[in-house]
């Protein structure tokens, strides 16, 4: 498995769900399995077939997650002395050229990323357009929708 880059946010955020799945969802779906068994014939039994295949569901996020986490490189980018420069963890404010507005993002891993939040994924198309840039470059890249136009008004970075 290749490596898989994380902020200390969101290494902390997928342990409180590892832990979650392990000692609170495995628990109650092996409880609902149980439940269900004690009904009768199973090959007609719909909250036995749906318990086990929410274990599935389960049982495998804890693997990808284990997986995950154990080749998982946690990156602070307060030590990486970047200066105004973008890098993996960086909080960014941009100028959108095009729609005349502002955003702000967190380049982050494909595991962290969730554009709802505001992160960005390291191997998505504006990710890779950001990193290296510095306050006040302006850049293009080829979105989904066609090419976009943005500066960069200001780099932070999270403790």
């Amino acid at each position: 498995m290749d490596r898989v880059l994380l902020t200390k946010k969101g290494a902390e955020a997928l342990q409180a769900e590892l832990k979650n799945l392990k000692s609170v969802e495995r628990p109650k779906v092996i409880e609902a399995i149980a439940e269900a068994r004690s009904h009768g014939d199973l090959s007609e039994n719909a909250e036995y077939d749906a318990a086990k295949e929410q274990q599935g569901f389960i049982e495998g996020r804890i693997k990808e997650l284990e997986g995950s986490l154990g080749v998982a490189e946690i990156i602070d980018p307060t030590k990486l002395n970047a200066k105004g420069k973008v890098v993996f963890g960086a909080l960014v404010k941009l100028y959108d050229i095009d729609a005349d507005k502002e955003v702000s993002y967190q380049v982050v891993g494909d595991l962290e990323a969730d554009i709802d939040k505001g992160r960005i994924s390291l191997s998505s198309p504006i990710g890779r357009a950001l990193i290296g840039k510095y306050e006040g470059d302006e850049f293009t890249f080829e979105a989904p929708s066609g090419e976009k136009a943005y500066e960069v008004m200001s780099v932070a970075y999270e403790v």
